[in-house]
């Protein structure tokens, strides 16, 4: 089992899309489970709010076919879904979680590495970031001195797609996710 949480301080599409390209970018099995109660509204059926609601199946908790699966978040919190966020983390080979700007709580109570995911911008908008950082070059800008993992410039058509559900494993961007999943986070 590998798990990987992702976050995006500046959030926006950015935040939206990064965790569909590190899972996107991922094993033969996969499922991305968003803990933001106020993220974005994946397309898929069901909810982490309702699965937690309702219970979750053998099904939920584990893969019945290769490929990804998104569990958008459905207005609830960590503390709220842990037991069911906990279950399948156990089931899953490969798991993404998207957290809120703030990743406070995650450490508390799932023990995993944040990937934090910045825009690479020509001037310094944002205090620097501490750790080892993903950086998303974005079309015009040029600053290359940064430590950390550099992304391309993604194509809009890929983000379009994951937005959308589909996972187009052979694009660029999605390639350069690789890079994320080989690297020691801890």
């Amino acid at each position: 089992m590998t798990i990987l949480a992702v976050s995006t301080p500046t959030g926006g599409v950015l935040g939206a899309v990064a965790p569909l390209g590190l899972l996107a970018a991922g094993g033969p099995t996969r499922l991305l489970v968003d803990l933001d109660p106020d993220g974005p509204r994946y397309r898929g059926s069901g909810s982490l709010a309702e699965m937690v609601e309702q219970g979750p199946t053998a099904a939920d908790l584990r893969p019945t076919r290769r490929g990804a699966a998104v569990l958008a978040n459905g207005g609830i919190g960590l503390a709220d879904a842990f037991e069911v966020v906990k279950a399948l983390i156990a089931g899953w080979p490969q798991v993404v979680l998207r957290v809120p700007t703030s990743a406070g709580e995650l450490s508390d109570l799932v023990p995993t590495p944040v990937v934090s995911v910045h825009p690479l911008l020509d001037i310094e908008l944002f205090a620097a970031p501490q750790g080892l950082t993903v950086y998303q070059r974005m079309s015009r800008s040029r600053h290359t001195r940064v430590s950390g993992l550099v992304l391309p410039v993604p194509n809009a058509t890929c983000w379009s797609r994951l937005l959308s559900g589909s996972f187009p494993a052979g694009d660029r961007w999605i390639r350069a996710w690789r890079m994320v999943w080989k690297t020691q986070w801890v």
